[in-house]
């Protein structure tokens, strides 16, 4: 049995149904026009962290899982003018409204974004240099998240870097109002997971090369960059 395997032995305990992808897409596909404002409103410091640490370089082949809103991904492709960017979210509304403000703003970009499932991506192996994903793992079951992290180990190209923001947990108050809200929405809200992603990544292979809490507006993000 591989390291990963028993690091996800330890945390198998935890009960999150893993049927909730699909309600978490029709949510995500009726918020689709108005959850840009909660992006702005605490999640575009962390963005601004995670771009800077990743070491993202004008030409690479830059994917974004889970765009949501698209705040992210209009900054890669802003970053990334002469490369590839793609982009996708399980929503295929969120995934739309991402591709069309894009095209609009920078319509000669290389760039796509689709309506994918980050538990399967329809990419070859090694086919890019830096992946993304924020706020993601926090909606996924246990097994999900090892197969999401499985696939972006498998996508990146050897030395490639993984960017990833969390929900942090490091606000006793800011957890117990997240554990109740979590409760009732869960397709919405998720879970915290940050504290065991460490631990998964690094035994899938990954190396921590930057580790960072950035708080907006009271809202704690964990911002992690891991080479392949």
């Amino acid at each position: 049995m591989s390291d990963f395997e028993l690091t996800l032995l330890d945390y198998r305990a935890e009960r999150f149904p893993r049927t909730i992808a699909h309600r978490t897409r029709k949510v995500y596909d009726r918020l689709a026009a108005v959850y840009p404002v909660s992006t702005l409103l605490f999640h575009s410091r962390a963005h601004r962290a995670a771009l800077r640490d990743s070491g993202v370089q004008d030409g690479m082949r830059v994917l974004e899982a889970a765009t949501g809103s698209g705040e992210m991904f209009r900054r890669l492709v802003k970053a990334n003018r002469n490369g590839l960017t793609v982009g996708f979210d399980l929503s295929p509304r969120m995934a739309a409204r991402t591709f069309n403000r894009v095209r609009r703003k920078h319509p000669g970009a290389k760039t796509s974004c689709q309506a994918v499932d980050a538990r399967q991506m329809p990419f070859a192996d090694a086919s890019f240099d830096t992946v993304f994903c924020c706020y993601l793992l926090e909606l996924l079951a246990l097994d999900d998240i090892a197969s999401a992290v499985n696939e972006f180990y498998r996508v990146l190209r050897p030395g490639g870097s993984l960017a990833l923001i969390l929900i942090g947990q490091n606000s006793g108050i800011f957890n117990r109002i997240y554990r109740v809200l979590g409760g009732l929405v869960p397709a919405f809200w998720g879970r915290q997971v940050e504290e065991r992603v460490p631990a998964l990544l690094e035994a899938r292979g990954f190396a921590i090369a930057s580790d960072r809490t950035v708080r907006q507006n009271f809202y704690p993000s964990r911002v992690l960059v891991a080479r392949r």
